[in-house]
């Protein structure tokens, strides 16, 4: 049996990416957005694509299965409205079902059409919470696990719970137990951060670290009746979330949830009180849901370890949350736990009678520019040179207080600087917050960065109390960190740790070794190399972009040490 070539597809909604596997290797996981330069592009990936294709050295006709990361038959679900014909919810049952109609038409019509770009493949639409947890499972280092996805809408599921097995013939999962749209938590998350003045889908994170400044006593009833606790999960008050249509014409939020909170914010206007306080209710609210989710996990799968996936496994200080109250051996979140990583997971379950190397613990899995030569003057008004020792180079730099963009070997999945495509700066200096947000990043004065630390060092700062390589989880600090690197914990005592290996990133950790030999401090911030409203740099083109339009002093582009003149 000839074995087969899958590319699997994440585009047409958000996030587009493409993922290739290849004699049961995976080539890659590309995000379009890193190389076509627009954020949360849902554009068909042909960047990505090109890029794996090339790779493997295989042409469009090689590939013989297509994974499209939905399934459009099971939007069919949600475009029958009787479940919905009640006081309450009455009002949009039609506009629902019609609307999840059209979604359905508009998939599968994308599914075709990706038989244009591939004619000798057979097309596959992968059920999109399947897609996530096989992601999540087969990144990890687990033999078996629960795994946990919280997104907004996956076709009409929200929530999903199964055990993933690992095994000589491959990756399995089984006992899958799901919640339906209208329970979304991410559906309720992104609704708030719309109605605070942030972009839905891409500002979360923000309202996030808004919170930290906020008291949720203030609305914390508010959002307990929002956003009720079950016996198996939780539910959303239409009342307060009204029924979704997929339509931007439809409110996610009630003219009772206004009037309860604030008035709706628009970008650029004034940040007040009152939207903290709404931020940190929210927040406060999702951490509990996202405990209680991870305790009904393990009871229902029996699992010792968890995976957890879908865009809400994104908010890391409800991760920490389940670190440290869920009673878990071990969690583990991926370096794409949003829909970008569902394009290796759909890819994984059309393969899936076969075994998959090259996953497991993977986050460098795109793009790489060892041969670059960019010159003595790359640009106009910029000189560059090659350092004898880059490591130590950028060390010095940094201690001396430089903030330093690098752009280094393979292009990171998922949304989080891992260290190739970074800025970094020193923690120790008082103003590195304030000139991050304000001169290099562009963005709100009250946003933290996260530190990234040597593995064998964790300990002497953070009390996690488990790995955390791909910035998954905010852990509280010790009294060492509160008093030597107060620059890298934020206002709730929390910080967003990569806890880094020799294996995992060897420049970075040499940097990091060589950092602590002059400072005596093993820890650096380390925040993507971006502005904010662009993606992280995929590309050298935007990697020298960033260095012109940002206040970062300096870019490592591979062995190039870039500034301006």
């Amino acid at each position: 049996m000839t074995e087969p070539v899958v590319m699997g597809l994440c585009s047409g909604t958000h996030d587009s990416a493409a993922a290739l596997i290849v004699n049961g290797r995976l080539v890659g996981l590309v995000e379009e957005e890193r190389l076509n330069g627009i954020k949360h592009t849902k554009a068909y990936p042909e960047q990505a694509v090109n890029w794996l294709l090339g790779s493997a050295g295989l042409s469009a006709g090689d590939v013989t299965d297509v994974a499209y990361n939905f399934a459009p038959r099971k939007y069919l679900k949600g475009a029958v409205p009787l479940g919905h014909l009640r006081p309450g919810t009455a009002a949009r049952a039609w506009p629902r079902a019609r609307s999840f109609a059209t979604v359905h038409h508009r998939a599968s019509q994308r599914l075709r059409q990706f038989g244009q770009h591939f004619p000798q493949a057979r097309l596959h639409g992968v059920e999109h919470h399947r897609a996530h947890a096989l992601y999540a499972f087969a990144a990890s280092p687990y033999a078996s696990a629960a795994v946990l996805i919280v997104d907004s809408l996956g076709e009409t599921t929200t929530t999903s719970i199964c055990t993933g097995h690992r095994s000589a013939q491959g990756i399995a999962l089984s006992g899958r137990w799901s919640l339906a749209d209208p329970a979304s938590l991410g559906y309720a998350y992104g609704a708030v951060t719309e109605h605070l003045g942030w972009r839905r889908g891409d500002e979360e994170g923000t309202v996030m670290a808004l919170a930290a400044l906020g008291d949720p006593g203030r609305f914390r009833q508010l959002f307990t009746e929002a956003i009720p606790l079950t016996g198996e999960a939780f539910a959303l008050n239409p009342a307060l979330f009204p029924l979704r249509v997929i339509s931007s014409r439809y409110p996610r939020l009630s003219a009772a949830f206004v009037a309860a909170t604030c008035p709706p914010r628009t970008l650029g206007d004034q940040l007040d009180q009152v939207h903290a306080d709404v931020a940190a209710a929210l927040q406060e609210r999702t951490e509990q849901v996202m405990v209680h989710l991870a305790l009904q996990a393990r009871y229902r799968t029996g699992e010792r370890t968890l995976c957890l996936g879908g865009g809400v496994a994104l908010n890391c200080v409800s991760t920490g949350k389940i670190v440290e109250h869920a009673g878990y051996d071990d969690v583990f979140v991926p370096p794409a736990p949003g829909d970008s990583g569902t394009a290796a997971g759909a890819a994984l379950h059309t393969h899936a009678q076969h075994r998959v190397a090259g996953i497991e613990g993977e986050c460098y899995l795109g793009p790489t520019f060892n041969g670059v030569d960019v010159g003595a003057q790359p640009r106009p008004g910029m000189s560059a040179h090659r350092p004898a020792d880059a490591a130590r180079y950028l060390a010095v730099a940094l201690a001396e207080g430089q903030i330093v963009g690098v752009f280094r070997g393979p292009l990171e999945a998922g949304p989080r600087a891992l260290g190739n495509r970074s800025i970094l700066a020193s923690p120790l200096r008082p103003d590195v917050v304030h000139r991050l947000n304000a001169e290099v990043k562009f963005r709100e004065p009250f946003r933290p960065f996260a530190p990234v630390v040597l593995a064998d060092k964790a300990d002497d700062y953070f009390t996690l109390g488990q790995s955390a390589p791909f910035m998954s989880f905010a852990s509280p600090v010790t009294d060492l960190a509160r008093d030597k690197i107060p620059a890298i914990v934020h206002d709730n005592g929390l910080a967003r740790v990569q806890i880094l290996t020799p294996r995992q990133n060897p420049f970075l950790d040499a940097v990091l070794r060589e950092f602590d030999e002059i400072t005596g401090v093993p820890i650096l911030i380390n925040t993507s190399l971006n502005i904010k409203g662009k993606p992280i740099c995929g590309t050298p083109v935007h990697a020298l972009d960033c260095l012109d339009e940002s206040g970062i002093d300096a870019l490592l582009l591979e062995d190039w040490w870039v500034t301006e003149s």
